[in-house]
């Protein structure tokens, strides 16, 4: 995507550095574009946990950066696997409920457990991270593509008339390497010239929706209105929204789908009012070991001062303020899990397909229990 009519990714090798990281730092935005250089795997762990990237596909695709730069330290330790093994549980330490991040590490130790010296090691570890990021971006813009042929069907229903996506948290392309999820649909649809139109919603406390989404969206020249989190129902009941589309940070082969909070409530209204609800999300989101989301998906609580500060732009600087009293408790869930009942589909890079084991498993066959 681009930024300032520039082509940008979230997360890249730094051109004449292998030994630098170099990722957009989205605590800044919309009011700041900053560049943050990572050269070892504490500061990727620290960008993973504090949210300098977020989202499913980038938060895989910054630890399968991250435990490059693990290879390249291990092999100064003296103890490279011991090292390597330290790494990993780092980097899954960091944020529990997005499978990617699992996943990628994972993919990592096995493709450099195939190695015999520590050059031949960082090599492989070089060269899956880049491949990790390449996937990512292909997914999503295959994700686009199916994703189009929903909104061109709703739109030969109503000729000339703006096409309404509602979207909640950020699912675009700052969630993933590049074109996103839920937004790679809405992207190709407008490059289509279609009269697409977003509703936001701003997804308190850390408002990547009115923050993100909406910047992302600016920058590409989408229309759109950011709108609060509680407003979603109030337009569907007036029929001002055609479509849903979220992202996912996990989601069960049985459907279930763990999203950030306020998911759930937003498909809750999508049902009562008929409004067609997708889930966009590559392969690599698939959980294919967990059945029940409800039981299963490890929801991850963050900390109080999200729900009690917000932050914003004031006279050049970012300040933050407290909202709530000095003495009242504070809890704040990062992500809900939608049951698959709610769910009209998904949209993944192989097509679309309903929220059971049995369609999902359909559209990735070598996934046979």
């Amino acid at each position: 995507m681009k930024v300032g009519g520039q082509h940008f990714r979230t997360i890249w090798l730094k051109p004449g550095d292998e030994c630098v990281i170099q990722l957009i730092n989205q605590r800044f935005l919309p009011h700041r574009f900053v560049i943050e250089e990572i050269r070892t795997v504490k500061q990727m762990a620290t960008a993973i946990r504090e949210m300098h990237v977020r989202g499913a596909g980038l938060i895989g695709a910054s630890a399968g950066y991250g435990m490059y730069l693990a290879a390249k330290e291990a092999a100064a330790s003296g103890s490279f696997d011991e090292h390597l093994v330290h790494a990993a549980r780092q980097l899954k330490a960091t944020r529990p409920t997005a499978v990617n991040l699992s996943w990628a590490v994972d993919r990592q130790l096995k493709n450099i457990a195939g190695a015999k010296t520590a050059d031949e090691k960082i090599a492989f570890a070089l060269r899956t991270a880049r491949l990790i990021a390449e996937e990512d971006s292909e997914q999503c813009r295959m994700i686009g593509q199916h994703g189009l042929k929903l909104i061109e069907q709703i739109a030969e229903k109503k000729p000339g008339k703006p096409l309404n996506v509602l979207t909640h948290c950020n699912a675009g392309w700052l969630a993933f390497v590049d074109y996103g999820s839920a937004t790679s649909p809405i992207y190709a649809a407008h490059d289509r010239r279609l009269p697409v139109h977003v509703w936001v919603a701003e997804t308190r406390p850390r408002n990547q929706g009115s923050k993100l989404t909406a910047w992302e969206l600016s920058e590409h020249g989408v229309r759109h209105t950011v709108i609060a989190d509680s407003a979603a129902g109030h337009l569907m009941q007036r029929g001002e929204v055609d479509l849903v589309i979220v992202g996912t940070d996990r989601t069960t082969h049985t459907g279930d789908v763990a999203n950030k909070i306020g998911t759930y409530l937003k498909a809750l209204a999508a049902r009562d009012n008929n409004v067609p609800f997708y889930v966009a999300l590559p392969s690599s989101s698939l959980d294919w070991s967990m059945r029940d989301g409800l039981k299963e998906i490890p929801i991850e609580e963050r900390s109080a001062e999200e729900v009690r500060c917000v932050d914003g732009w004031l006279e050049g600087q970012q300040v933050e303020v407290r909202v709530t009293p000095e003495g009242s408790a504070a809890a704040n869930y990062g992500f809900d899990v939608t049951p698959a009942r709610l769910v009209t589909g998904l949209i993944t890079e192989r097509g679309v397909c309903e929220a059971n084991d049995k369609s999902i498993r359909a559209l990735f066959p070598e996934q046979a229990p």
